[in-house]
């Protein structure tokens, strides 16, 4: 019976855990009807190739029986024994490898050492008779039932189609026979692979939902895949404020750099740089609200940087820009005004004191 606390989808670690010890979605029909579609169209593809080889092989023998030593038996092997693999070979080769692709198509190629140690309980008759009287034993037989069942009501509507032409067979001759026969076990084959491919799509469905419904976990498995794969939430936000002070910091240093600094006059701050000979544009490097917004014009002061106050420019800086971007162009004329203020305010000062050392 299922878990009914598994409410919660598995997490990519949990999948992963699972892929690790060979747990993964697997269909047995899909790839056993590839296989059986695949060899039906091969050995329709080539009917003329194998017809062939058959007939020399007869016309061999029959030489070897009107001309040769039967009795030796050696050449006649080697000859059958040849022609059974020409035959069979690229059939057998063909087969293995669709059903190899078929395998590999769901769960992908898993080396998993864990899914081949030995286990006890397997070899436990109890086990393996309570597995099999179970829902998912049940599962497994209709699965196997319904599709032969199907397969059997081809062959009973073929035989009842063509019961007349059946009951004639015997006055045909031995070729148009034989040419009867083979074109309706082809046609058994083909529609019979074509039901066992379709019932092995809907298997492939069900076997997801099994495997999803199987790797379900728990909320509290959840909370703990999280902590061991994120680490524990306090931590985390440990880290998240060390790297936050560190931003700052970093970021009241570039104070120091900076041509103004722009304020609301208590609540924003905006520190801008702009040199004129190698920026297109003033660059924001540091902003800030309330206590950082102190911060800022605190270091400011302490560098010698001009503080102005115009409360709709730093509103309107602050929510437009980020840290190292240029400001936007609407606001190059009311920027360009504080700067051209604060140019020629520093250029008057140095006269000031260039005329006093005089």
């Amino acid at each position: 019976m299922a878990d009914e606390s598994r409410t919660e989808q598995a997490t990519p670690r949990r999948r992963q855990r699972a892929r690790r010890e060979g747990d993964v979605p697997r269909s047995r029909e899909f790839p056993a009807a590839l296989t059986l579609m695949a060899v039906v169209m091969f050995l329709w593809w080539q009917p003329q190739n194998w017809k062939d080889a058959w007939r020399g092989l007869l016309e061999q023998s029959l030489l070897y029986g009107t001309h040769g030593d039967m009795g030796a038996g050696a050449p006649m092997l080697n000859a059958v024994a040849w022609k059974v693999c020409a035959w069979a070979g690229p059939t057998l080769a063909l087969a293995w490898l669709v059903a190899l692709a078929g395998s590999f198509a769901l769960g992908g190629v898993v080396v998993a050492p864990a899914a081949l140690a030995p286990k006890p309980q397997r070899l436990n008759p109890a086990n393996n008779l309570q597995r099999l009287f179970s829902l998912g034993g049940m599962q497994g037989l209709l699965k196997s039932l319904i599709p032969s069942a199907c397969v059997l009501y081809l062959v009973a509507a073929i035989v009842a189609r063509d019961w007349g032409e059946l009951m004639q067979i015997s006055t045909m001759g031995a070729r148009p026979s034989l040419a009867w026969m083979l074109s309706h076990i082809f046609e058994i084959s083909w529609k019979g692979s074509l039901v066992f491919a379709l019932w092995s799509g809907f298997d492939v469905l069900i076997s997801r939902m099994n495997y999803e419904r199987q790797i379900r976990m728990t909320r509290q498995e959840v909370r703990d895949d999280v902590k061991e794969t994120e680490g524990h939430p306090q931590v985390r936000g440990r880290i998240r404020r060390l790297q936050r002070e560190m931003r700052r910091r970093r970021m009241l240093r570039d104070v120091a750099r900076a041509t103004v600094v722009i304020t609301n006059p208590n609540e924003f701050a905006v520190a801008l740089e702009y040199k004129p000979e190698t920026m297109a544009a003033p660059v924001v490097v540091a902003k800030g609200r309330n206590f950082l917004a102190q911060r800022i014009k605190r270091e400011a002061r302490w560098h010698g940087i001009p503080v102005v106050e115009n409360p709709p420019l730093a509103q309107a800086l602050y929510r437009a820009t980020e840290i190292g971007q240029a400001i936007p162009a609407k606001l190059y004329t009311a920027v360009a005004e504080i700067l051209a203020f604060i140019f020629r305010t520093q250029r008057m000062a140095a006269s000031v004191s260039r005329a006093g050392a005089r």
